[in-house]
């Protein structure tokens, strides 16, 4: 799962989702850097992507990516699943996904001083572009993908994923909604 899901998993709680976000920037004792409530965010991602990584679900779907991506197709699941995840009536906050979107980035500026540099300089691209609300619109996630690609070693600047995720859209969709429900059923019981 991509940032969307990972402060939706947060439950509101905005310690949780700080260290939900930024747990991929964080190697090894870094951990140890953080307020600890900020240290279980970073846990209960791990455990998002850990159980992400081997639900047979995903497993039989990230095939359809792996043409294109080989070893990331994962990565590039967990974009096209945001942008499902933000489109999910059923799973839609009460206050709607905008509004969602908006306090995230509330909350996460309170506690903006316990980042490490890296992060930060994505999460000003991720709020002024308000990535959260545009994983809704198929152009930004061919914007991501094209962005995950440039970031990714090994992997041609010109693959084929946006074209896998548009031919294969129902496919995915229908795998999401299979795997999300378990997910959120995970992440309640941590």
């Amino acid at each position: 799962m991509n940032y969307l899901a990972h402060a939706y998993l947060s439950f509101g709680n905005y310690e949780i989702m700080a260290g939900n976000l930024v747990a991929d920037f964080v190697r090894g004792k870094q951990i140890n850097d953080f307020p600890e409530i900020v240290r279980e965010g970073i846990r209960i991602h791990r455990l998002i992507d850990h159980f992400t990584d081997h639900h047979p679900v995903n497993l039989q779907i990230k095939k359809l990516f792996e043409p294109s991506v080989g070893r990331y197709s994962g990565s590039f699941l967990d974009i096209a699943y945001d942008h499902f995840l933000s489109v999910d009536k059923i799973s839609e906050p009460i206050e709607g996904w905008l509004a969602f979107s908006m306090n995230c980035y509330e909350q996460m500026d309170q506690i903006l001083s316990v980042f490490p540099d890296r992060f930060l300089k994505l999460y000003h691209y991720m709020k002024t572009e308000n990535w959260l609300y545009r994983y809704r619109e198929t152009e930004f996630i061919r914007q991501s993908f094209h962005r995950l690609s440039l970031r990714a070693m090994y992997l041609p600047d010109d693959n084929q994923v946006f074209a896998d995720f548009q031919s294969c859209y129902s496919d995915i969709q229908a795998a999401y909604l299979e795997f999300f429900p378990d997910l959120k059923e995970y992440v309640g019981g941590i």
